[in-house]
């Protein structure tokens, strides 16, 4: 009784890691690595803030970088008005901007 129960049981414990492998697997390749390489593209992104970058925040502010500090930046929104914010605060730098000023 107990030799067939442990022959059994070997098998779908084979089985059983396969399963387990591959799901860690699964998870890994489409919700690990994406998340790091966003995470990588993203600071790569702040680490080339510059001042006078066109860019626009989470909340949908679109301003001018004037100045940069260690975690903060400096926004021009208007001709007389700068706000401060948390780089985090930055969605992205507007490309079309820089593309219009270059041509």
């Amino acid at each position: 009784m107990f030799s067939t129960f442990a022959t059994g049981s070997a098998g779908n414990m084979s089985w059983t890691i396969i399963y387990i492998v591959a799901i860690a697997a699964m998870f890994y390749f489409m919700l690990i690595r994406p998340s790091k390489k966003q995470n990588k593209s993203r600071a790569e992104m702040l680490n080339a803030l510059c001042v006078g970058d066109e860019i626009y925040t989470t909340g949908g502010i679109l301003g001018t970088v004037t100045r940069i500090k260690e975690k903060t930046i400096w926004l021009r929104i208007s001709e007389k008005c700068e706000i401060e914010l948390l780089k985090d605060a930055i969605a992205g730098v507007n490309k079309n901007k820089k593309s219009a000023a270059e041509n």
